[in-house]
């Protein structure tokens, strides 16, 4: 049993750093390592494309729990998205390239992606 904590416990330690490192990740960050990799079928088993694709899925996570939540209090979510909606990924990485670079720099990943919702699913008036 102590021998599985430790492992636990290792393994934590070297899982920290890189997601406190994702976190803190500027958008610009994250689509200048998105347009370095190819967009081909073995792009998905490099490190780095799975890296981003980790990120994404949090983004969107989070921008979903936002979304609920402002639905559940009443208030006008940030994007009326459908329950099911298809991503094409060049089109979402052409979005975020064409937000200018200064503002990218001070963006995080997840408002780079709420920018992206909030444009391709407004919410009626």
């Amino acid at each position: 049993m102590k021998r599985l904590a430790s492992v636990f416990f290792a393994f934590g330690l070297f899982m920290v750093p890189d997601v406190a490192a994702a976190q803190g990740r500027t958008l610009d960050a994250f689509v200048a390592e998105a347009n370095r990799i190819p967009l081909n079928a073995t792009s998905a088993l490099r490190p780095s494309a799975h890296r981003l694709r980790g990120e994404a899925e949090r983004a969107f996570r989070t921008i979903g729990t936002e979304i609920q939540t402002a639905r559940a209090a009443g208030r006008t979510p940030p994007a009326c998205p459908p329950d099911r909606m298809s991503l094409n990924p060049q089109q979402l990485l052409g979005f975020l390239n064409a937000i200018p670079q200064d503002r990218r720099q001070r963006m995080s990943v997840t408002d780079g992606f709420r920018t992206w919702m909030r444009e391709r699913y407004p919410c009626p008036a």
